[in-house]
């Protein structure tokens, strides 16, 4: 596909995700659900950049040209859109941590993204450039709030797991963005005491870039570290991700995130086949206190976590936790990504052991990512040769091809290489006591078939 990436369609206001694009987008998706026996009605929203307002009635249009009908629900974080879709449909306009410039549109049906069979139909449709309908089938427009139901609905859950709370002390850096309208009330609900950084919704981001790193993170490190916080939260423009800085400063390693939590909820299980869904570039780490709990990991491709789950659950296997890097689904609350959720079980989980008293258990060896430049038209020349290549040089314990080419060894390190799906590279990830060698050696490889490809 062309025109959905990895988490719906994203790019410049001005250039790809146009109110052109996004009228076209919108009528699509209404016809689609017009000829299908889900519910035709449409909840719309979006986040705090400037372009969104024209992009939100462009979509509106759209579907209700198609003959759909739409319930606005305003400015939200993405999550609470999810939510709202529940038996029914969803369209965010967001770019998530994208650039000022950018705008994105991301499509839900009953709490979950679209899968690629009902992105690859969108597509089709709007190349076809579908009219209308006719004039009385249009669709209608209302007016609903989601917010309170959304934050009440994630006290509740998070409810369920860890303690109270009370004298608990938090760093909220919300990087101007809709996370402002979700963790800092959640935890204050919940009896944390929360400081904010960037908490006014502002689509420029003066406060900081958008997408959440140690980098543009160091303002919320800073004040974590100087002050009396038992640890920080960063999110992202449209707070599905999260970013978590322990009460000295340092960020907790975004796999230690996924198996803190992953542990946690195979623990509380009572399935007879607990089951945790990953993503391949994601940390042996989390396999390991997965396996501890009585639980297993299954992998699938990056921005598939809904096909992942889809998949374990027709293999017989009970869903508790699926995750990737920075972004968490709680099988338990909903079928979406959301940041603020975990935010508020991290938050509970925290107060029950300390955040010191989580990672303790976690084997945290060392680990790399480097982008190897490969130009696109070599890409699939090379993954071919690595598939055999790679093995052949390093002796792993085992090989997995199916989403890229992961190894495994007995001392517990891996790597896996993979074509990056949106610019000029082919990624390589690895974790060893001695990452540095492994990548070295990894690379070697991957720059050879690459100059032959």
């Amino acid at each position: 596909m062309e025109l959905f990436g990895t988490a719906g369609i994203r790019g410049s206001a001005t250039e790809r995700v146009t109110p052109e694009l996004a009228l076209s987008v919108g009528r699509a998706a209404g016809l689609a659900a017009l000829e299908s026996d889900a519910p035709a009605e449409f909840v719309v929203g979006r986040d705090g950049r400037t372009t969104g307002q024209g992009l939100a009635a462009a979509v509106e249009a759209g579907l209700l040209s198609a003959g759909a009908d739409v319930t606005r629900v305003g400015v939200v974080p993405t999550p609470a859109l999810a939510f709202a879709s529940r038996g029914r449909r969803g369209v965010m306009l967001t770019a998530s941590h994208n650039p000022p410039t950018d705008n994105g549109i991301k499509m839900f049906v009953d709490g979950q993204e679209y899968d690629r069979d009902l992105e690859r139909d969108i597509e089709t449709r709007v190349e076809a450039d579908a009219p209308p309908a006719d004039w009385d089938d249009w669709g209608s427009t209302g007016t609903s709030g989601v917010l309170d139901a959304y934050r009440s609905a994630i006290v509740a859950f998070a409810g369920r797991h860890g303690a109270d709370l009370d004298g608990l002390n938090v760093a909220v850096d919300c990087g101007n963005g809709m996370s402002a309208l979700g963790t800092p009330q959640v935890l204050r609900d919940l009896g944390a005491r929360v400081v904010t950084l960037n908490g006014q919704i502002d689509g420029h981001f003066p406060g900081r870039e958008s997408k959440p790193t140690p980098e543009t993170l160091a303002d919320l490190i800073a004040f974590v570290a100087d002050g009396d916080f038992d640890f920080g939260i960063g999110h992202d423009g449209d707070a599905d991700r999260i970013v978590i800085i322990d009460g000295n400063g340092e960020v907790v390693h975004e796999d230690t995130v996924i198996a803190i939590v992953a542990e946690h909820y195979v623990r509380v299980s009572d399935a007879d086949d607990p089951v945790v869904v990953t993503t391949p570039n994601a940390s042996g780490r989390i396999d390991e206190r997965v396996r501890e709990a009585g639980g297993r990991v299954e992998r699938v491709r990056l921005g598939a976590l809904h096909e992942g789950i889809a998949s374990a659950r027709a293999g017989g296997g009970d869903v508790v936790f699926a995750a990737e890097p920075w972004k968490h689904i709680h099988p338990s609350l909903g079928g979406w990504i959301d940041g603020v959720a975990s935010a508020a079980l991290i938050a509970r989980l925290a107060a029950e052991s300390g955040m010191a008293g989580l990672r303790e258990p976690v084997t945290e060896r060392p680990y790399r990512k480097v982008s190897v430049p490969c130009p696109d038209e070599k890409k699939r020349a090379a993954m071919t040769a690595l598939e055999t290549s790679l093995p052949d040089a390093m002796a792993p314990e085992s090989v997995d091809t199916e989403y890229g080419v992961r190894l495994e060894f007995a001392d517990a390190s891996w790597t896996l290489v993979r074509p990056s799906g949106t610019e000029p590279y082919i990624r390589v990830y690895a974790e060893a006591d001695d990452v540095d060698a492994l990548v070295d050696e990894v690379t070697a490889v991957v720059e050879a078939e690459i100059e032959v490809a």
